[in-house]
C-alpha cells in the first residue's frame, strides 16, 4: 500500500509540517485538491529550488560574510545542477548535506522528471514526491540550521546578524574559490 494512498493523506502530511516549511509551501492544499498533481508536483520543486538558492545565498551572506547584494546577483546568474548544489553546498557549509536529506529527495527527482519529459506517471507517484519534497523541507532547515543557524525554507530576515561584511572585489573571489561560476 502506497504511504500517500489519497490527497487527503498528502493533505495530512503537509499539515504536519513545521510551520516554516508549511509557509514557504502554502498554496500546496489549494493546488492538490483542486488541479492535476502534476502542477503541484511542478510547485513543489520550485519551491524546493528556491529554498537551495536560499541556503546558500545564506551561507555564502552568514557564514562567510559575503556581500550579500553582491551574492544575490551571482545566485541570480547561477545555474545550479543537483550535483552542483551538493558539492556548492559542501563548499559552503564546510560538510556535505546529510544522506538523509539527500536521499529524501531522490526519489521526488525521479517522478519529477518522468513527469517533465511526458512520460506516464500514476497519482500515487505523484502524492508520494510531493510528500518527500515536504519533508525534504524540514530536512534541510535542520541541515542548514545546525550548519549555520538560518532556515532556508522560512523567514530569513535578519539571519545575517550584525557582523561586517566583506568587500564586493573579495566577495567575488570567495564566490569564486566556493565554486560558483562568478562572471559578475
Amino acid at each position: 500500500m502506497a504511504r500517500v494512498p489519497s490527497y487527503k493523506s498528502l493533505l495530512k502530511i503537509y499539515e504536519m509540517s513545521p510551520n516554516e516549511v508549511k509557509g514557504h509551501f502554502q498554496h500546496i492544499p489549494k493546488l492538490i485538491s483542486g488541479l492535476p498533481y502534476e502542477v503541484a508536483l511542478a510547485y513543489s520543486f520550485l519551491k524546493v529550488e528556491q529554498a537551495q538558492n536560499r541556503a546558500l545565498y545564506g551561507g555564502v551572506v552568514k557564514v562567510h560574510r559575503g556581500d550579500a547584494e553582491f551574492v544575490r546577483r551571482v545566485m541570480n546568474f547561477q545555474h545550479l545542477t543537483r550535483d552542483g548544489f551538493k558539492e556548492i553546498f559542501a563548499n559552503v557549509f564546510g560538510s556535505p548535506l546529510s544522506k538523509a536529506t539527500a536521499a529524501k529527495l531522490d526519489e521526488a527527482e525521479k517522478v519529477r522528471d518522468r513527469v517533465i519529459h511526458g512520460k506516464s506517471v500514476d497519482d500515487n507517484d505523484m502524492r508520494e514526491a510531493i510528500a518527500d519534497c515536504l519533508e525534504y523541507g524540514a530536512l534541510l532547515n535542520r541541515d542548514v540550521s545546525t550548519a549555520a543557524g538560518f532556515n532556508p525554507f522560512g523567514d530569513m530576515r535578519g539571519f545575517k546578524g550584525r557582523a561586517d561584511s566583506l568587500d564586493k572585489r573579495t566577495t567575488k573571489w570567495l564566490m569564486r574559490g566556493l565554486g560558483f561560476g562568478v562572471k559578475a
